[in-house]
């Protein structure tokens, strides 16, 4: 060894728990901003607009479930599915938002609400580890008909532009609130000795969209 070699400085990984904080954040802003939503519910200006967009989401049990476990299973798959399993998921939400209320005919919309819930549920609970793309291509399909139903219950009075920016932001915060979930289960990149808690949280995932299938 040369006498004046120096070790070479160890490059820091980013820890998980910068990516908790922010992703509980986001979590806190879904509380924060829902407040404000309901707040300016029923005001002229706002009547159906942002708010009861972004409500929308919100006050449905089933797309509740489905976007925490879009954002829960993400994290637990880690990498690059972190970011591109919930954009596949809001990107094919709009298309879907679209053909709702536009009107086109899509079959079995409420059923396949209900079973994206159960097999979301379940992708976390029996921790399946799929590729990027098929589970990107799983999540858009689920995130097509969630879509669809936002963009065909959309009141009639409301403005198109204000109500899909609604609902796409209280998807993005619901996938962050479902990260942050991921995060502090200790659920990125690698099974860890938490993931049995994450595991727990896909079973009660799936049990409600059992419960909504009986219903």
């Amino acid at each position: 060894m040369l006498p004046h070699a120096r070790a070479a400085t160890p490059v820091r990984a980013v820890r998980p728990r910068t990516v908790g904080r922010a992703a509980t954040l986001a979590a806190g802003l879904v509380l924060v901003t829902a407040s404000a939503a309901s707040a300016h519910v029923g005001q002229a200006s706002h009547a159906h607009g942002f708010a009861d967009g972004f409500l929308h989401p919100l006050f449905g049990i089933d797309h509740l479930a489905a976007m925490l476990a879009v954002g829960l299973w993400s994290a637990t798959l880690g990498g690059a599915a972190l970011l591109a399993v919930p954009a596949a998921f809001v990107a094919v939400l709009v298309v879907g938002a679209v053909l709702g209320a536009t009107g086109v005919p899509l079959p079995a919309v409420e059923p396949a609400i209900t079973a994206s819930v159960i097999v979301l549920g379940l992708l976390v609970a029996l921790a399946v580890r799929l590729p990027l793309a098929p589970a990107a291509l799983l999540v858009g399909a689920f995130g097509l008909v969630h879509g669809y139903a936002h963009g065909a219950e959309m009141p009639a009075a409301a403005s198109p532009l204000a109500y899909g920016l609604g609902f796409v932001t209280a998807t993005v915060l619901l996938h962050a609130a479902g990260i942050g979930l991921g995060v502090a289960l200790g659920r990125i990149a690698e099974v860890r000795a938490g993931f049995g808690m994450a595991r727990v949280a896909g079973a009660c995932v799936a049990g409600v969209g059992l419960v909504l299938a009986i219903a």
